[in-house]
């Protein structure tokens, strides 16, 4: 018998790399100050919470002592799943706790991030728990020496956003709840978020949204700075709040037609679970152009929007996707503050240009 899917009130959550470091560095300590391995740490949660992590192994070596802990992520597909996260502590005699990035994490080298450019990719929330945890056990006016590395880091980072951001050489170590939510669409965000920042931190007033790596691609080849090329995945409406909130004054919204038709039909999250309507829209936009009822009916059987290309040329209906791009644009401006400009660029899976408004193509032409 098949067994039900599971559903998503009943997936595990999990705990961030940042809580991972603040209970090693704890474990690190304990040895150091009593002697003793404690097997496991109650570690203190932003918003008063608290979490039990198991520690995998301590061990003592020329004054140092470093403890290890398994990355969980519970049912989150999260890349860092798995990963040994180490903290290695050395008191000292100064009362200073100094927070280091070992191998594994990565290290900034551009602006506009919560970190500074130079420092290792330990965000302020997992660095306030590592403090917190510290200052538990330290004696007064001892200090400590603590790194934090993770020896899969640089393999793992290769799967994130931090090559794009400009964070070289490892994962970050992140948590700002300190708790991993399984399937998290927030979770998510906060990750596509800090490309923003880091736009207006490198002074760019234009960027360009696009849902992934192949958007990416094209936006360099159409001459676009990499700094201003910014990734949504399928959070367009939320990427376009953001920006809003932010001295961003142009926008391109550049995508496939699968992922813009969506946005022109008002649908900014454009996850295939959260709607669809593509073929509709596509046969609405047609059906403004004149299109003949058995053409709509064709373009109903449609499978995807890719093969709606020979479909459209071949009835001569490419003014739908010019119409698509114009109503694309619209959708954007009702989430952005008056005067923004927006304009809509569409591509095929080829890599061909098919469509733009007329803001589309005199921002592109601006760049050129």
């Amino acid at each position: 018998m098949k067994q039900p899917a599971l559903s998503r009130k009943h997936l595990k959550s999990g705990y961030t790399t940042g809580t991972c470091a603040a209970a090693a560095t704890y474990a690190a300590l304990y040895r150091l100050i009593t002697g003793y391995i404690i097997e496991q740490v109650e570690v203190d949660l932003p918003h008063n919470d608290k979490i039990l992590i198991p520690i995998k192994a301590v061990i003592l070596a020329d004054g140092k002592a470093v403890a290890e802990v398994i990355k969980d992520a519970g049912d989150d597909p999260d890349v860092t799943h798995g990963l040994s996260i180490l903290s290695t502590a050395e008191l000292n005699d100064g009362p200073d706790i100094i927070i280091k990035g070992g191998c594994g994490v990565g290290k900034i080298t551009r602006p506009g991030l919560a970190v500074g450019v130079g420092e290792a990719a330990i965000n302020p929330g997992p660095r306030k728990m590592i403090l917190s945890m510290a200052k538990k056990l330290l004696p007064e006016g001892k200090g400590a020496e603590v790194t934090i590395s993770v020896p899969e880091g640089q393999k793992a980072a290769l799967k994130t956003l931090n090559p794009r951001l400009g964070i070289i050489g490892g994962i970050s170590i992140l948590g700002t709840s300190g708790i991993v939510r399984p399937m998290s669409d927030e979770g998510y965000l906060d990750s596509l978020i800090p490309q923003l920042d880091q736009a207006v931190a490198m002074e760019q007033r234009l960027v360009i949204l696009t849902p992934g790596e192949m958007g990416a691609r094209k936006a360099r080849e159409m001459g676009f700075p990499e700094a201003a090329i910014i990734q949504t995945s399928n959070f367009i409406g939320d990427m376009l709040r953001e920006c809003g909130e932010r001295p961003i004054d142009k926008i391109i919204l550049l995508g496939h037609i699968g992922k813009i038709i969506k946005v022109a039909a008002g649908i900014y999250n454009t996850h295939s679970r959260i709607a669809d309507g593509r073929r509709e829209t596509l046969a609405a936009h047609a059906a403004m152009l004149g299109a003949a009822p058995e053409v709509i009916k064709e373009i109903m059987r449609l499978n995807t929007m890719e093969a709606s290309l020979q479909l459209i040329r071949a009835y001569k209906l490419e003014g739908a996707y010019y119409s698509i791009a114009d109503w694309s644009s619209r959708r954007c401006r009702e989430l952005l503050p008056p005067g923004t400009i927006v304009g809509t660029i569409m591509y095929s899976l080829k890599g061909e240009i098919i469509a733009y408004d007329d803001q589309g193509l005199k921002l592109w032409e601006e760049k050129q």
